[in-house]
């Protein structure tokens, strides 16, 4: 399975010197089979730590944290010789051995030379950090590139990549669109959509919800085991009701978050800002903040914490937590849920490193997200869902703030390449908006 970040991670090998590789990313994105299966290929050899599975890996880094120590400690423990100059090493869930991050610090400093990569899905957790000693990535799902990627179509990820504007590549990607909104980005419930292509559509649909169902599980069995001195309750409670509070908004724009009647006697900001935390931090959750008035770069500057609106890490998850079935996701009287298309989009825009996201209101009118460009502009950006792009509310922003350009991602297949100003691009389009934008 075919992931962006190999790129970047062969870039990083390509150095003379560099520092440790560091992976993120929730549960079950893929990043051992990233680090082990793709970017081991470009290694002699591989050795693979996991200290989830074996925590007497902890050992090799109980006494020096020297490089040569560590490596000394590691070869007796796994009997095989290493040479960290030609051969990769991965600390796989190095969240779970504090001395093995620590480690991170002397391998940068004293190994700039050897190939050290790590990976955690709780390194948002974590009491320490050697800050400025990691080259750091996050692995979000499969992005809807990385989705076509694994549907093993050369000629529609042409169209894709090569933006194509025409009928036939708009309803070949809508249809994929709209497969990628049931099936979401988890690299399991991807390969398990493709690899039973050859099985009826029901027990298509039955493997990828079942793979849905344990991985929302195991998200919820890691709250307790992770949440610290957290409300592991409140964290299922905010993590149970992204769905709910986006499904209550069917044609309009996601609100914000409520928090009244998500748990007793608790309906403050305050009290679950360290829940919210904790879900962003294990990349369970995206964030975006409403900017009013006339929104200005740094839009940062601008954002209320208090008022923020939670997005789930992945649109099919999405949809199974909410119970939405294959049939009605892709029946076009499913168009009006446009929580979904702005998921969607916020999902887009985090594997591109937009996150948080931002968005603008003002009275009754809201612009889904907004972006400021190269030049420090700011860029309104509406998601319609469906055929149906008449847009009242970014009327009101360009009345309001007169941007030099804006956007619609829509179900449409948009205007023409050259449109420069008043930029109509189908959502699937999602992840151009940035090269459109400056």
């Amino acid at each position: 399975m075919r992931r962006s970040l190999l790129e970047k991670l062969i870039g990083w090998k390509q150095q003379a010197e560099r520092k440790p590789l560091l992976i993120d990313g929730a549960r079950q994105t893929g990043k051992t089979y990233l680090l082990r299966e793709l970017f081991g290929r470009e290694f002699n050899k591989v050795l693979h730590i996991d200290f989830l599975a074996n925590p007497q890996f902890a050992d090799a880094f109980a006494g020096s944290l020297a490089p040569g120590d560590v490596l000394s400690g590691l070869e007796l423990l796994t009997g095989q010789i290493f040479d960290p100059t030609t051969d990769l090493l991965i600390l796989d869930e190095i969240g779970e051995c504090s001395r093995a991050v620590t480690a991170l610090k002397y391998f940068a400093e004293n190994a700039p030379t050897w190939f050290i990569a790590a990976s955690g899905s709780n390194i948002g957790l974590l009491n320490s950090f050697p800050v400025g000693k990691v080259e750091q990535y996050n692995l979000r799902p499969l992005t809807f590139r990385e989705f076509l990627w694994a549907a093993n179509e050369p000629a529609l990820v042409k169209a894709y990549e090569s933006q194509t504007n025409s009928a036939a590549a708009h309803s070949k990607l809508f249809d994929k669109l709209t497969d990628y909104y049931f099936t979401g980005g988890m690299p399991e419930a991807v390969a398990t959509w493709f690899n039973n292509a050859e099985k009826s559509i029901l027990e298509r649909i039955s493997s990828v919800q079942k793979v849905h169902a344990d991985l929302v599980l195991g998200y919820k069995r890691d709250f307790g085991k992770y949440a610290g001195k957290v409300d592991a309750q409140l964290i299922e409670a905010v993590f149970s009701n992204i769905p709910s509070q986006l499904a209550a908004v069917m044609d309009e724009s996601v609100k914000r978050f409520k928090f009244k009647d998500i748990s007793a006697r608790k309906s403050r900001y305050a009290e679950f800002e360290s829940p919210i935390m904790w879900l962003h931090q294990c990349r369970l959750a995206l964030r975006n903040y409403p900017i009013e008035g006339h929104p200005k770069s740094p839009l940062a500057a601008y954002q209320k914490d208090n008022m923020v609106k939670l997005f789930l890490l992945d649109v099919g998850l999405l949809n199974h937590m909410l119970n939405t079935g294959y049939r009605e996701i892709k029946q076009q009287g499913y168009e009006y849920k446009g929580y979904i298309a702005e998921n969607f989009v916020q999902q887009e825009f985090a594997a591109l490193g937009i996150e948080p996201g931002y968005s603008w209101a003002d009275a009754r009118a809201e612009i889904e997200f907004i972006i400021v460009n190269k030049e420090g502009l700011v860029v309104p950006i509406e998601v319609k869902s469906g055929k149906r792009t008449r847009a009242k509310s970014l009327q009101s922003y360009i009345a309001k703030c007169a941007p030099q350009k804006t956007i619609k991602l829509t179900g449409t297949q948009g205007s023409s390449p050259q449109e420069q100003t008043h930029i109509v691009m189908p959502l699937y389009y999602a992840e151009y908006v940035l090269s459109r934008i400056n």
